[in-house]
């Protein structure tokens, strides 16, 4: 048996810059065995690129609600991303 494997990205909105979110985030996955990417938008948000399995990408996008201790999460977006190889988890920085 094969597990489906699935790509999401998830905008999170808030005050989620400046409080280790992309470090937090990068910890979290590599945990969950999620690969992708996290950077920081110029409007402020944060994006995270995540595949894995369903129950993998579900998981890192529970944490993103939440986020690290600093964080003050109002919002959450989940869309659909293309499936795409990563190795391993990354930060992009600008």
């Amino acid at each position: 048996m094969t597990l489906k494997m699935i790509c999401k990205r998830i905008t999170i909105k808030g005050r989620v810059q400046g409080v280790y979110f992309r470090a937090s985030a990068q910890d979290k996955a590599e945990e969950l065995g999620v690969t992708g990417e996290v950077r920081n938008l110029a409007d402020g948000n944060v994006e995270v690129i995540a595949c894995g399995t369903v129950e993998q990408v579900q998981q890192l996008a529970g944490w993103c609600h939440v986020g690290p201790p600093r964080a003050r999460v109002e919002q959450v977006i989940l869309e659909d991303a293309p499936m795409k190889e990563y190795e391993g988890f990354r930060i992009v920085r600008r």
